[in-house]
């Protein structure tokens, strides 16, 4: 087996002798690569954000920005990664680098101050650079008012200001870097990195990594980790460690056996079938997003509203299940879609509702060793949905209340309700009860104002910072006069 190791600005860097838990921003910065900043160690920030190079969706080799104070550093073995010490071109000796377009116009505008957080926004800012098709929803109109016009959000260049999320700056200003993000060009050619986007990004290694008495394991196959849980029960699972990773940053938990499952071919499926579509529980949620580009509406409202750019660039939906939080964002939509997790052991597979899933507090049905698989939803889709979050932040927050509708209005009558909810119970549940108080009854102001009553009644929510257990409540019923308000026009039409 290779000894483990990353290629970092191009040059072959071995991994050891850093300890399986380190981080990759601490290995970066131990290497002289201190561009990489640690603000929070927790994600929240994207002080610490670098580039890797992933299987990608409409290229051979998409660049991503992920979050390095998350992923550990053996999650890299075999990969290559761009830091910001990476993206300017080397000068001839005793001559300044060659600055990237996109440091150059974070320069020029006025987009660094302290300069903390800039190179964090340059890879952030670097990923949306190289997105593939990018250029193609370019805005031809040139001039001052091209670059602050139109779509606050979406840049002239076709820039998606939604790719900084997850960066926070404390003293620049955002204005002078949306400018900068805007004013961005295509890349020239010849970029070594616009032409890296033409090969295939580097295969998943299969690791063993161990050092101090533990060890780091990323098998090929499936079957390979699920003969590895049923050695050691013990192991810790992860895919894109976005949780994983705050523990040991922020709780100090070390684990003797850390099993990566992030590049299992047989989790990383998307099938859409005449009556369900199919999720690999390892896909990405940005993949997710891409890969479905919208064909499914609940989960394309859900997406944006999910953490931020850079952390949905490695969570995935099989371990925001798997975590069994009552307040993970996925869980409501994918209750209210009627979904079901394919769960795979040594013995084999089999099918559990969602709605069956979660026993308790961070407690499913999942028994040891078994892996959740992928994710079902059954075809056809509700034609009514929504999904609302209540959150003290309008992006990057974590939910107070959560809750998802899919609803089929037939002849001006509810046929069929479904209502997940999030931040209400020890674990997601379905309204049920606001189910039945709405099926069958006229899609009407009467019925709704009923139903919210009974919704809001629905769970038992607690009091804790980020919400009293009377406002959840409130928000409950608020929700779904809000979902009539919305649909009542386009039900009626």
């Amino acid at each position: 087996m290779v000894a483990a190791h990353i290629t970092v600005n191009g040059k072959v860097t071995p991994i050891s002798p850093a300890a399986p838990h380190t981080t990759a921003l601490d290995f970066l910065r131990e290497r002289g690569l201190t561009g990489s900043k640690e603000g929070c160690a927790e994600g929240e920030c994207g002080a610490c954000s670098i580039l890797v190079a992933r299987p990608g969706v409409d290229k051979p080799t998409d660049w991503v920005a992920v979050n390095a104070c998350l992923a550990p550093v053996a999650a890299l073995d075999g990969q290559e990664i761009v830091t910001s010490e990476g993206l300017a071109t080397p000068g001839a000796p005793g001559t300044a680098p060659t600055l990237h377009p996109v440091q150059e116009e974070m320069a020029v505008r006025g987009g660094s101050q302290c300069g903390y957080c800039t190179p964090g926004f340059v890879c952030s800012m670097a990923a949306e650079y190289y997105r593939p098709g990018r250029c193609a929803h370019a805005d031809e109109t040139e001039g001052s008012e091209a670059q602050v016009g139109g779509d606050s959000e979406h840049g002239p260049n076709g820039f998606d200001l939604h790719a900084l999320s997850g960066n926070l700056c404390r003293c620049t200003g955002y204005r002078p870097i949306r400018d900068a993000a805007f004013a961005v060009g295509a890349p020239a050619e010849g970029d070594p990195l616009a032409q890296r986007r033409e090969q295939s990004a580097p295969d998943a290694a299969v690791t063993e990594y161990a050092q101090d008495d533990s060890v780091f394991l990323r098998p090929g196959t499936l079957s390979g980790v699920l003969e590895v849980l049923r050695e050691r029960p013990e192991a810790v699972v992860v895919a894109g460690s976005t949780d994983w990773g705050v523990e040991v940053n922020i709780r100090s938990r070390r684990a003797e056996c850390v099993v990566a499952v992030d590049r299992l071919p047989e989790l990383r499926e998307l099938r859409e079938e005449s009556d369900h579509v199919e999720i690999g529980a390892a896909l990405t949620l940005t993949e997710i997003e891409r890969r479905l580009d919208g064909r499914v509406p609940l989960l394309a409202e859900l997406f944006p509203q999910f953490a931020s750019r850079l952390i949905r660039n490695s969570a995935t939906l099989g371990g925001n299940l798997g975590t069994g939080s009552p307040i993970g964002d996925s869980p409501p939509v994918l209750l209210a879609l009627e979904a079901s997790l394919v769960l795979a052991g040594a013995d084999g597979e089999r099918e559990v509702p969602l709605a069956d899933y979660f026993t308790g507090y961070r407690q499913s049905v999942r028994r040891p060793g078994e892996l959740i698989r992928a994710v079902r939803i059954p075809l056809p889709l509700a034609p009514v949905t929504a999904f609302h979050k209540i959150a003290k932040r309008r992006f990057d927050d974590i939910s107070s209340v959560a809750v998802a509708f899919a609803l089929e209005i037939e002849d001006g009558v509810v046929a069929k309700a479904r209502i997940g909810l999030g931040g209400v119970a020890a674990t997601p549940i379905r309204a049920l009860a606001t189910e039945a108080a709405l099926e069958g009854k006229p899609w009407s102001t009467d019925t709704v104002e009923a139903a919210a009553q009974v919704l809001q009644a629905q769970g038992t929510p607690m009091n804790d910072h980020r919400a009293s257990a009377g406002y959840r409540s409130a928000m409950l019923g608020q929700s779904l006069l809000k979902l009539y308000a919305q649909t009542t026009e386009a039900v009626s039409s």
